[in-house]
């Protein structure tokens, strides 16, 4: 599990961020950050027990070195020995691969890019609809999704938005905060690019005399 923690001077400044970049707009602006979007567990188990299986399969090679080294442990050896050690030990392996496993490195190697992008999206339209970005008056708020542990960030826009504002426009803003997330400097990075989104926005919603701010501007630090 990547670990991150963002100060409280970080979390104002977030906020104060998001607070200007509207001001020039009438689009509404939420960001949110989480650990990791899914539970890889199930991918972690299935890399410890393919392993473990390689593991028994290059021992059996080696199975008269094996039965020497354990008759020179049990005087009274037998064939059961045997299939206790591989089992016991096919069983240490696996056990120790899968704590491996939930290492975060090791969980952005062995569960494939696809599937954690998958994971992040889901994860991310899920916020999208709870956090009410989804239910705006005019249907103009984005989600800022950055998950850790993956290295990946959704930049969500809802359908008023995305009628005057094509998809790839956003990729520069994202391609920023990836770096902050590679950098560990996540702050930074997230502030220069809700600027940069504020000015996209301002030039197709510009900011109108009755204008309401419907959500939030603090950031959401979502646990799960």
């Amino acid at each position: 599990m990547p670990k991150f923690k963002l100060k409280q001077d970080d979390l104002k400044k977030i906020s104060s961020a998001v607070k200007n970049a509207e001001k020039k707009t009438s689009g509404e602006i939420v960001t949110a950050i989480i650990k990791e979007s899914y539970n890889y567990a199930i991918y972690e188990l299935i890399f410890a027990v393919i392993t473990g299986l390689i593991y028994f399969i290059i021992m059996m090679f080696f199975v008269g070195n094996i039965e020497k080294w354990l008759e020179g442990i049990f005087w009274d050896y037998s064939i059961h020995h045997l299939v206790m050690f591989y089992g016991f030990s096919t069983f240490i392996v696996i056990t120790i691969l899968y704590f491996i496993g939930n290492i975060s490195n090791v969980d952005r190697f062995i569960v494939a890019k696809k599937i954690m992008q998958i994971k992040v999206n889901e994860r991310a339209i899920r916020h999208f609809m709870e956090s009410g970005v989804c239910n705006t008056k005019e249907r103009t708020g984005i989600l800022i999704f950055i998950s850790i542990l993956e290295r990946r960030v959704e930049l969500l826009a809802d359908s008023g938005i995305n009628e005057k504002i094509p998809q790839g426009k956003w990729q520069n803003i994202v391609d920023n905060i990836i770096k902050g997330i590679k950098k560990k400097n996540v702050t930074a990075h997230l502030i220069e690019s809700i600027n940069d989104c504020g000015d996209l926005l301002a030039q197709h919603f510009p900011i109108q005399p009755d204008d309401v701010n419907e959500l939030s501007d603090e950031i959401d630090i979502l646990e799960k």
